[in-house]
């Protein structure tokens, strides 16, 4: 049984944050074992509130976890502050495990800012450079370079970019935001591109797909996948997760990684 960690934030709707990728841990078949950075009061509508625990408990929660039961990888997501950022990096510099997969969350699919300006710099230039991969959407890839993203070549030279400043294996930079008729996310490995190329599906309901994605990543790194096919194995995931989608609240409501499994009795 392969073991894979996430470092994240809990949200209160199930869609995404630590409840998400739980969820697609099951749904790939490795044991899930949790670092809550914080506790969201969020639904399908919006985040309403943000409390984050105090960096020491969050160390605490990592060496716990991997003095006993060990870790085959990790994933970050929600981090939210500056010191929780640094006490993350601090542990799991002297932990090494093979792979970490970082999601830099900073802003909620609702629109609510996730991660405080100064903490973007901390995971830049302490976090980064333990990563297996990060995985940026554009405005994600935006912020952390500081640069405009219109098309993808533009995309493609931020991606360059951060690769370049901060010493992370892989970037996977996210077009999901950008338009056309396709979702392209490209992978670079300091030398090439390599395109991962969607139908762009007409979804409302999307609620959790950074996390998702992240989570299966790491989860597939742990199992053994190369690079390419564990991103491409984290697609086909995210896509059904999309397509099985649950039609919950007001807004925008979660995607469904368990759909993978098939059965009618997790589409409701």
């Amino acid at each position: 049984m392969r073991r894979v960690m996430t470092i994240a934030g809990s949200d209160s709707g199930g869609g995404a944050g630590i409840e998400a990728d739980l969820k697609t841990f099951a749904a790939i078949g490795v044991y899930g074992t949790v670092a809550l950075t914080a506790v969201t009061a969020q639904n399908t509508v919006g985040v309403r509130a943000v409390h984050y625990l105090p960096p020491a408990m969050v160390r605490a929660q990592i060496e716990a976890v991997l003095e006993d039961i060990g870790s085959d990888a990790a994933k970050t997501g929600m981090l939210g502050e500056a010191a929780i950022v640094e006490a993350v990096a601090e542990v799991l510099s002297r932990a090494r495990l093979p792979y970490l997969v970082v999601d830099p969350v900073m802003v909620a699919k609702s629109g609510a800012p996730l991660l405080a300006p100064e903490a973007a710099a901390v995971l830049r230039g302490r976090l980064l450079p333990l990563a297996t991969v990060v995985t940026p959407n554009v405005p994600e890839l935006s912020q952390l370079t500081g640069r405009a993203i219109r098309n993808e070549e533009e995309l493609k030279e931020a991606a360059a970019a951060l690769w370049q400043s901060t010493g992370v294996k892989y970037v996977l930079a996210k077009g999901g935001h950008l338009s056309g008729p396709e979702a392209v996310d490209w992978l670079y490995d300091g030398r090439n591109f390599l395109a991962f190329r969607r139908p762009r599906l007409a979804a409302r309901h999307t609620h959790g797909t950074g996390c998702t994605l992240a989570a299966a990543l790491a989860a597939y790194l742990a199992k053994g996948l190369a690079i390419t096919a564990a991103v491409e194995q984290a697609k086909e995931l995210v896509s059904r997760a999309i397509a099985g989608a649950f039609a919950l609240g007001r807004g925008c409501g979660p995607v469904n990684p368990l759909a993978v499994l098939g059965s009618a009795s997790l589409r409701g």
